[in-house]
Protein backbone atom coordinates (compact mmCIF):
# COMPACT_ATOMS: atom_id res chain seq x y z
CA UNK A 1 0.00 0.00 0.00
CA UNK A 2 1.28 3.44 -0.90
CA UNK A 3 1.80 5.77 2.09
CA UNK A 4 1.47 8.92 -0.03
CA UNK A 5 -2.00 10.31 -0.59
CA UNK A 6 -2.90 10.84 -4.27
CA UNK A 7 -4.02 14.40 -3.41
CA UNK A 8 -0.72 15.29 -1.80
CA UNK A 9 1.99 16.60 -4.16
CA UNK A 10 5.30 14.79 -3.99
CA UNK A 11 8.35 17.00 -3.97
CA UNK A 12 10.87 16.31 -6.72
CA UNK A 13 14.30 14.97 -5.91
CA UNK A 14 16.79 17.69 -4.98
CA UNK A 15 19.04 18.93 -7.75
CA UNK A 16 22.44 17.54 -6.87
CA UNK A 17 25.22 18.69 -9.15
CA UNK A 18 28.46 16.84 -8.77
CA UNK A 19 31.66 18.82 -8.85
CA UNK A 20 35.22 17.60 -8.94
CA UNK A 21 36.77 16.83 -5.58
CA UNK A 22 39.53 19.35 -6.30
CA UNK A 23 36.96 22.16 -6.21
CA UNK A 24 36.11 21.34 -2.58
CA UNK A 25 39.61 21.72 -1.10
CA UNK A 26 40.60 25.41 -1.50
CA UNK A 27 38.35 26.77 1.27
CA UNK A 28 39.23 24.18 3.94
CA UNK A 29 42.92 24.61 3.13
CA UNK A 30 42.61 28.41 3.35
CA UNK A 31 40.79 28.18 6.69
CA UNK A 32 43.39 25.74 8.01
CA UNK A 33 46.25 28.01 6.99
CA UNK A 34 44.49 31.00 8.53
CA UNK A 35 44.01 29.06 11.77
CA UNK A 36 47.67 28.00 11.83
CA UNK A 37 48.73 31.60 11.23
CA UNK A 38 46.46 32.78 14.04
CA UNK A 39 47.87 30.23 16.47
CA UNK A 40 51.46 31.07 15.55
CA UNK A 41 50.87 34.81 15.79
CA UNK A 42 49.30 34.31 19.22
CA UNK A 43 52.34 32.33 20.35
CA UNK A 44 55.01 34.57 18.84
CA UNK A 45 53.66 37.98 19.75
CA UNK A 46 51.78 38.92 22.86
CA UNK A 47 51.33 42.64 22.17
CA UNK A 48 50.45 45.13 19.48
CA UNK A 49 49.75 44.04 15.94
CA UNK A 50 50.36 40.35 16.70
CA UNK A 51 47.50 40.31 19.18
CA UNK A 52 45.12 41.89 16.68
CA UNK A 53 46.28 39.55 13.90
CA UNK A 54 45.80 36.48 16.07
CA UNK A 55 42.29 37.55 17.08
CA UNK A 56 41.31 38.26 13.48
CA UNK A 57 42.90 35.09 12.09
CA UNK A 58 41.24 32.88 14.71
CA UNK A 59 37.86 34.63 14.54
CA UNK A 60 37.36 34.29 10.78
CA UNK A 61 37.27 30.43 10.72
CA UNK A 62 34.92 30.46 13.70
CA UNK A 63 32.55 32.92 11.99
CA UNK A 64 32.64 30.89 8.75
CA UNK A 65 31.88 27.68 10.66
CA UNK A 66 28.95 29.20 12.55
CA UNK A 67 27.55 30.71 9.34
CA UNK A 68 27.75 27.37 7.50
CA UNK A 69 26.14 25.46 10.38
CA UNK A 70 23.31 27.99 10.65
CA UNK A 71 22.78 27.92 6.88
CA UNK A 72 22.65 24.11 6.83
CA UNK A 73 20.43 24.02 9.91
CA UNK A 74 17.90 26.45 8.45
CA UNK A 75 17.90 24.86 4.99
CA UNK A 76 17.17 21.22 5.83
CA UNK A 77 13.64 20.25 6.88
CA UNK A 78 13.20 18.62 10.23
CA UNK A 79 12.67 14.86 10.27
CA UNK A 80 10.55 15.24 13.39
CA UNK A 81 6.90 16.06 12.99
CA UNK A 82 5.16 16.53 9.71
CA UNK A 83 2.17 14.68 8.37
CA UNK A 84 1.78 11.02 9.15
Amino acid sequence: MNAVSPNMPVSPAPDITLRPSVAVWPWPIALGLLTAFGLLSALLGQHGIWLALSWAALSIPLIVTVACVLRAWCRTPSVKGGQS
